[in-house]
């Protein structure tokens, strides 16, 4: 079993800066990832971390603006977000997957443990 637990979320304007960190107790698991659902909107992965080889994938529209870090020591996935915009208005989830992430993002059915959410709005 795993649990996450997300913080770091909050409210900015456009060009501002988050860092969301997700605190992850138990089992351990190769692909560890951060999805956002917006209203009216499907669940997406903006980015996502391959634990045993440390490789990172990220959705186009964060692509140069977010990056996911691990701290192994704490057990703890971060997701650095830089020039926010309305766009990215969403409630940010941590995921993990117990085997590795492949080559692609992974999709909305496949992790096997989520967190609670944490609320990122940015104001225009």
């Amino acid at each position: 079993q795993v649990q996450l637990a997300e913080s770091g979320g909050g409210s900015v304007q456009t060009g501002g800066s988050l860092r969301l960190t997700c605190e992850a107790s138990g089992d351990t698991t190769l692909c560890m990832a951060w999805f956002r659902q917006a209203p009216g909107s499907e669940r997406e992965a903006v980015a996502a971390l391959d634990t045993a080889r440390g490789r990172t994938l990220y959705a186009d529209s964060v692509k140069g603006r977010f990056a996911i870090s691990r701290d192994n020591a704490k057990n703890t996935l971060y997701l650095q977000m830089n020039g926010l915009e309305p766009e990215d208005t969403a409630m940010y989830y941590c995921a993990a997957k117990i085997w590795d992430c492949g080559r692609s993002l992974p999709r909305d059915n496949e992790p096997d443990y989520w967190g609670p959410g944490t609320q990122v709005t940015v104001s225009s």
